[in-house]
């Protein structure tokens, strides 16, 4: 049956236009109830349980079918329900949308209301058809709302009715199913008698007003992971001096949790703040007790220059809410049989969050999921509920779990309608795969990679040419071949956005099909790919480049070291060796090429777990090797990417997916400025070159080791690099590698934007056809928004699980003594690298119950005196290292200071030996 509606609309240009909407009823709904002699097995579609689960509710002792109303789904669903508990019930319920439930708008009704009263009218019909089609079954349909009018019109329809909270605690069989429950207002849980400590939020439609005439900033909160008290807000808008408000002092931050989109009102000029050097964590126990929060804004407030002073502002209101699940740990209350606890998240940034629950014992020492429900004007903390609980802390499982959730790492195993669309086993390559591609098995092409690797995107070859000159070609694996623009396994590989490597584990953003078998560049084997081929000279300038999809055979599969092992053995001068002798020489005269030109030669510390074979815990710690051959293929990388986005910017100048590095702001140098100013050197930062090329020069014979540091406190100050679409962006350079134009190609199996750049390739060289998403600059645009934001998370997991084998590494290691340099200096404390481990801690100078040593701070130096010891950057120190597991949440590796000697401060060398010693006089063995 179909309705409609007609009516006018005034434009912009003044005309008017009829439009006319068209409402389809269907008469063909059952009802979904397998009790059902009408309807049950008559349509198609997913029917409700075969047999209604006897909740065990005191309330409803009969068999029922729950009906939650809008507000109740979207309320306690979005709270991130556990999945299976009774809330899933209405997942199955039909949609209420056919022929006989379908009621128009009444004069004077509001949506909300007549979203009200359909669901009473498809209440009532459920409940009214289930008598007539299965009088015998007592089937009834509750609705469940937490609206009150809502709930008193039902019953007054003889509609059974109860709020949430109500039928939750009537499953008497499951009373921990409360905890979960999410609350439903800040208004309705606030501390009784508690005094407001918060400014009231304003409502959007004043925030709106505000921004639009400037009174107010619109823009994301970002929380200090260092600084509980501070905060950033990023502002939204082309105004690059006002790209970042900063905001101190618990009021003003005003119950922003990270993420959120926030309204913020500048302050005036004479109320601006500098950016605290003070490490601060939120450890108190009490509440909602703010004495101590204003107490320690004190020491955010110190005298700087007037330089150092930024836009400072406070928020006004929140315009939307990014919360999600956070995982962390139950802080039990010291209150006995109090059911009021404060739940500590993993992730410093977020706030702690009160909730109530019956477990708590159960609970302590577990990792645990919980949501925000809302944070009241009168709460020192938000209010949510307990959703998961994930399993024992230190537990590897439970760990690794916690870091992918906490970084929003897609790792649930690929579904079947994914792998629905993988190739039938056994594959091979066909005369269609044939066409548009190039027969290269004849070329001798090799791959080199870390050891262990299994999913091989890229292979080199080199070979002389009848003319005298080169032939150099990469060759990536042909994934787009695979993945078909729009089915289910590109849309999956789209969301996850890019592979992610933890210290033992990968989280494939593709099949392990494709990611280890048939895309994996292994030797031996046909394998379809992707080839860009250069003719140059000797002197590695390129005289022609083509593309061309391809089928390859790998002659080998090799490993950094055994390449290298190749090109420096005398010995060896079989086709493989003579191909990588080449590429070496050449990569060589392509690097300095760049370096000249201005491209950044940076550090950055890696480490390498060796682990146990049996228990697979770390057993040994050290910073990676690099050798020739790491960068042999890094500079043919960079070149195969540099050409391909040179190619698919000139056919698709407005939907090329590119990538660049934005230059960083001058002040972003300061710190690196005023280091090297410290050990008399000059760094310029005026232009990539000019910065390339101090570092060059900032040598010290006595001290080898401060060009590296230099080039690691570079690599802080850089900007992170970015996906973009050509057509929604002016500037293309990438500042690093000093190229105007970038992108990625080379690694298709772990990237997906490498997939959206075969594409177009393939597309411009006439091997496939496009499709309409390739070439609309928008849903590019809101592509690379995803991969940016994946890319990053991804970064962030990886940090966290080399940060948790760190700390299981020193667990079994006991008590280490190391070298260290000073990397930054804080108003109260230092924090150092150690060489040998490539770790980074902080070494603290104040410390809860002992006395305040003095501290005096310059931050133009920088510097920091301590009882007259003064520390600047990159002076070398001697830190003990050992694991502080005191706090179950935050574990970490606690560094104290051994030498220089301060009386009252550090570990004197002889306690520090000592502490190597076991309890029986014997050294413990430690591993080296």
């Amino acid at each position: 049956m179909l309705r409609s509606k007609t009516f006018l609309k005034k434009t912009r240009a003044g005309g008017v236009v009829k439009i006319v909407r068209e409402h389809y009823l269907r008469d063909d709904i059952g009802c979904g109830a397998p009790a059902c002699s009408a309807c049950g097995g008559a349509h198609a579609g997913p029917a409700l349980e075969l047999q209604p689960r006897d909740q065990a509710s005191s309330l409803c002792p009969w068999p029922h079918y729950l009906l939650p109303d809008t507000n109740v789904l979207l309320h306690q669903i979005i709270s991130a329900w556990k999945p299976g508990t009774w809330a899933s019930v209405a997942s199955r319920l039909r949609p209420p949308g056919s022929l006989e439930t379908y009621i128009e708008q009444e004069q004077g009704e509001n949506a909300n209301d007549r979203n009200d009263r359909a669901i009473r009218v498809a209440a009532k019909w459920y409940n009214e058809h289930l008598k007539r089609v299965a009088a015998d079954s007592q089937l009834q349909v509750i609705l469940i709302t937490n609206d009150r009018k809502n709930k008193e019109k039902a019953v007054q329809e003889g509609i059974p009715a109860f709020t949430c909270e109500e039928y939750v605690k009537s499953l008497t069989a499951n009373p921990e199913l409360i905890d979960r429950l999410a609350y439903l207002s800040d208004e309705m849980n606030e501390i009784e008698s508690g005094k407001i400590i918060f400014s009231e939020h304003l409502p959007l439609s004043k925030l709106q007003q505000g921004i639009k005439s400037g009174s107010y900033l619109q823009g994301t909160f970002r929380a200090s992971r260092e600084n509980y008290l501070e905060a950033t807000v990023w502002i939204h808008g082309d105004k690059e001096e006002e790209k970042e408000i900063l905001i101190q002092g618990i009021k003003h931050l005003n119950r922003a949790v990270h993420e959120d989109i926030v309204a913020v009102e500048l302050l005036p000029r004479s109320q601006w703040v500098a950016p605290s050097s003070v490490v601060l964590d939120d450890e108190g126990q009490n509440e909602d007790d703010v004495e101590k929060d204003e107490e320690r804004e004190l020491l955010l407030k110190t005298a700087v220059s007037e330089k150092m002073l930024r836009p400072t502002g406070r928020v006004v209101g929140i315009i939307k809410r990014n919360w999600r699940p956070y995982c962390g740990m139950l802080s039990k209350s010291d209150i006995k049989e109090s059911r009021r606890h404060l739940f500590t998240p993993a992730d410093k940034r977020i706030p702690r969050i009160r909730i109530e629950t019956r477990q708590a014992s159960a609970l302590e020492g577990r990792r645990i999921i919980v949501a925000i429900d809302g944070w009241p004007r009168n709460s020192r903390y938000p209010n949510g509920h307990f959703v998961k609980n994930l399993g024992d802390v230190g537990e590897k499982e439970t760990e690794t779990e916690v870091l992918l959730l906490e970084h929003d790492v897609p790792h649930q195993p690929f579904s079947q309608a994914v792998l629905s669309f993988l190739p039938r086993m056994p594959w091979s390559i066909t005369e269609e795969d044939m066409k548009n591609r190039e027969d290269l098995r004849h070329l001798c092409v090799c791959s080199v990679d870390p050891p262990g690797c299994t999913d091989i995107d890229d292979a080199l070859h080199c070979r002389e040419l009848s003319n005298g000159n080169l032939e150099v070609g990469v060759h990536i694996a042909d994934v787009s071949h695979f993945i078909r623009p729009g089915n289910a396994l590109d849309q999956e590989s789209a969301r996850r956005g890019t592979t992610v490597y933890l210290c033992e584990k990968r989280i494939d953003m593709v099949p392990e099909l494709l990611s280890s078998n048939l895309c994996s560049l292994r030797s031996n084997v046909d394998r379809l790919a992707f080839s860009c081929i250069w003719e140059m000279n000797h002197n590695a300038e390129i005289l022609k480049t083509r593309f061309t999809k391809s089928v390859i055979n790998s002659k080998a599969s090799l490993t950094y070291a055994e390449a290298q092992m190749r090109i420096d053995s005398a010995a060896m001068n079989d086709d493989i060796t003579t191909s990588l002798r080449g590429l070496n020489q050449l990569a060589k005269i392509l690097k300095k090429g760049r370096i000249e030109k201005g491209a950044l030669t940076l550090s950055s510390p890696e480490i390498r777990f060796h682990m146990d074979s049996e228990t697979h815990d770390p057993i040994d710690l050290q910073t990676k090797e690099l050798r020739e051959t790491n960068s042999m293929v890094e500079e043919f990388m960079l070149l195969a990417n540099i050409s391909v986005a040179k190619k698919i910017h000139e056919e698709f100048s407005e939907h090329a997916l590119l990538r660049k590095h934005p230059a960083p702001p001058p002040s972003n140098y300061d710190i690196l400025v005023k280091a090297a100013k410290s050990k008399n050197l000059q760094i310029k930062t005026d232009t990539a070159k000019s910065l390339a090329d101090s570092l060059d020069r900032a040598e010290s014979p006595d001290f080898p080791y401060l060009n590296t540091l230099l080039r690691i406190l570079a690599t802080r100050c850089m900007m992170q690099a970015v996906y973009f679409c050509s057509g929604m962006d002016n500037d293309f350079h990438h500042y690093g590698l000093a190229s105007p134009i970038y992108t990625h190609f080379t690694s298709p199996i772990r990237r997906y934007a490498d997939i959206i750049v075969h594409r177009l390739l393939a597309v411009a060289i006439g091997a496939d056809c496009t499709y309409p998403e390739l070439t609309d600059k928008h849903k590019l645009s809101d592509i690379c928004k995803n991969l940016n934001f994946r890319h990053k998370m991804a970064q962030y997991a990886q940090r966290a699980s080399v940060a948790f084998h760190t700390q299981l590494f020193f667990k079994s290691k006991g008590i280490v003594s190391e070298e260290a340099y000073i990397l930054f200096v804080r108003k109260n404390a230092i924090v150092v690298l150690i060489p040998k481990y490539g770790l980074e801690g902080t070494v603290f100078f104040e410390e809860k119950d002992k006395p305040k040593p003095r501290l005096a701070y310059d931050d133009e130096i920088p510097s920091l005196r301590i009882e007259g010891t003064v520390f600047h950057v990159f002076d070398k120190v001697k830190v003990k290292i050992t694991l502080d597991s005191s706090n179950l949440q935050h574990q970490k590796i606690r560094m104290a200071l051994v030498e220089p000697q301060i009386p009252g401060i550090n570990i004197p060398p002889n306690v520090a030996d000592k502490a190597l010693t076991a309890p029986g006089g014997k050294k413990r063995k430690l591993e080296k």
